[in-house]
């Protein structure tokens, strides 16, 4: 048997049987190297030549950043988009995808996203009347706005294992993310007028500029990072460490409703999640290693082509073969797993790598709210107290809009490739 087919199985068997996906990984190198006859060697160097990369630093940066945010600035964000669209039926929902949008390029994680804004939106749509599978439904999927619009963790993940520029992929990745909240936005305009959902009283021009002084500071953190980032006056990494800089000024001398006690849980926080990507991203390098010198992804390549020669099928193929592995697995584990096997499969059928890292991001970003693994719509329907069967029949019409748009990026390469070109 292939030693990179070894490494495969064994990290859905061991994933499958509970064990943590870094763990399971590494075990799965380390089986692959002894039946290859490979040195253990490969593996520790291998993990500290996959850590040792700067791009990476963004990680736990935006980490850090997106935790400080949590505990401060979201209801900041939440306010400001109530104050512009509070007058209208059903806004409490379009509130909850504009602040994840907001809160998304942030953090750059879904489920961070699910936490902060669920848990703020949530308690709120439920006080107003809202149906409670509804309000975990339309929670849980903005929720994966958090990874789709940049900043990224997965397109850093994804970028770490191609060499491709970070900047680009953030880039690329802005008009997908805005089709997204766009679909999000008219889906839950049209379910509020249907259902006649309530509405706030109008906002006077006093009240609302009241508000936006308030959450100004709040407000300027997505501006400050993004602008920084598409304007080339910082790295994503400069911009993330720029990020946590602002968010603990804001946090703690601007809102002050965060202490210095509050401090050292926010960084051990933050420190966790982080160990946890970096040890899945250095591990991934040897993995990485025995897949490529294995033969695999040539065998992958070969097995592809001989179902078919079209450029468009083999999307298809791929899609619907992410669709089913975002089911069962973490996204930054199945970007770490397939990127390697995948990669010949690009340059022989001419599919750019950016557009590809994209769509594999976004469509992995579905699993995220898809059973038996979906961990942001089972945060949300945990706090909505809703039936998960009623949940998954409301975020339904809403996950075609994420499919619709998952085939944009698919088929017209514009959507992907049209701003990095033209900021070139």
């Amino acid at each position: 048997m292939s030693a990179g087919l070894i490494v495969i199985i064994a990290l859905l068997v061991l994933s499958i049987l509970g064990i943590p996906i870094y763990l399971s990984l590494g075990i799965g190198t380390l089986v692959a190297l002894n039946m290859a006859d490979m040195p253990f060697i490969v593996l520790p160097q291998k993990l500290f030549a996959g850590m040792n990369s700067s791009s990476l630093l963004a990680i736990p940066f935006f980490m850090l950043a997106g935790n400080i945010m949590s505990r401060s600035i979201t209801g900041k964000l939440i306010d400001i988009s109530n104050a512009l669209i509070g007058w209208i039926k059903g806004s409490l929902a379009v509130v909850t995808v504009v602040s994840s949008a907001l809160f998304g390029a942030i953090s750059g994680s879904g489920v961070a996203t699910a936490s902060a804004v669920g848990g703020t939106t949530i308690p709120a749509m439920k006080e107003e009347g809202y149906p409670n599978h509804f309000a975990a439904a339309i929670s849980g999927i903005s929720s994966i706005l958090g990874p789709i619009i940049p900043p990224s963790i997965t397109l850093i993940v994804y970028a770490s294992i191609t060499d491709l520029s970070v900047s680009k992929l953030f880039v690329g990745s802005v008009i997908p993310g805005i089709l997204m909240a766009g679909g999000l936005i008219l889906y839950a305009l049209f379910y509020g007028k249907k259902n006649d959902l309530p509405a706030h009283k109008k906002k006077t021009a006093k009240e609302a500029a009241l508000i936006f002084k308030d959450g100004i500071w709040a407000l300027l953190m997505p501006v400050i990072i993004l602008g920084g980032i598409f304007g080339g006056i910082f790295t994503p990494t400069e911009s993330a460490a720029v990020a946590v800089v602002y968010s603990l000024f804001i946090s703690l001398f601007v809102y002050k409703d965060m202490t210095c006690k509050d401090i050292p849980s926010v960084f051990v926080e933050g420190a966790i999640s982080t160990a946890t990507i970096l040890m899945l991203v250095g591990i991934s390098k040897s993995s990485g290693y025995v897949i490529t010198t294995s033969g695999l992804p040539q065998q992958v390549l070969e097995v592809f082509s001989s179902f078919t020669d079209s450029k468009i099928v083999i999307l298809l193929l791929l899609n619907l073969l992410f669709l089913m592995i975002g089911m069962l697995m973490e996204a930054n584990a199945a970007i770490i797993m397939m990127t390697p096997i995948l990669l010949p499969l690009l340059s022989a059928f001419g599919i750019d790598p950016l557009q590809f890292g994209i769509m594999m991001s976004f469509n992995l970003c579905i699993g995220l709210i898809t059973p038996p693994v979906g961990i942001c719509l089972l945060m949300t329907n945990q706090t909505a107290e809703a039936s998960f069967v009623q949940t998954l029949k409301s975020v339904l019409p809403m996950l075609i809009i994420g499919l619709i748009v998952l085939m944009m990026v698919t088929y017209i390469p514009q959507v992907t490739t049209f701003l990095p070109q033209l900021m070139k």
